[in-house]
């Protein structure tokens, strides 16, 4: 084990920020892709169980109808990974596409205790999911790297070194 900590230590791969550019690219990467696939309408008619039930989003629908949903969802995962995207440069836009991506992902987050069919009866209930609440699970890990990618932004944007 120390063998292979010794490498690791020789290489780029313990350089400072590495994670905070792979996380960036990442999340670029994520908001691209999430935000193409909102401007389908059947992306949208899959996610109605989750879009109705959500307290911060069951909104979109009854406003915006599916179409709407479907463009406002698509634009802002557009815009959000845009800032970030831009983020690399300017550190004051990664704070609002951080800012915006952190809102996203506590929206969807707060779906989950209301998601029909959540847990697998045939397993016993919680905390055996069905993938209603999988597809949902993962937000947790995106809601954290949006937090980090925030602290680090504004560190860097106020001048100070981010706490690690």
């Amino acid at each position: 084990m120390n063998a292979i900590a010794n490498a690791l230590a020789r290489s780029r791969f313990l350089r400072n920020d590495i994670d905070y550019h792979l996380l960036r690219a990442a999340m670029v990467i994520i908001f691209a892709w999430f935000g193409y696939d909102k401007w389908f309408t059947a992306e949208i008619e899959g996610l109605l169980p989750i879009i109705t039930n959500g307290p911060l989003i069951s909104w979109t629908i009854p406003t915006l109808g599916i179409r709407g949903t479907s463009i406002f969802l698509g634009t802002s995962e557009w815009t959000y990974g845009t800032l970030l995207l831009l983020g690399f440069w300017n550190k004051k836009l990664g704070v609002i596409g951080a800012l915006g991506s952190t809102a996203t992902f506590i929206a969807t987050l707060t779906v989950m205790p209301f998601v029909p069919d959540a847990w697998l009866g045939d397993a016993g209930g919680f905390p055996a999911m069905t993938i209603n609440t999988a597809f949902l699970l993962k937000d947790l890990v995106l809601l954290s790297v949006s937090l980090y990618l925030l602290k680090q932004d504004l560190a860097r944007v106020l001048g100070v070194e981010p706490a690690r």
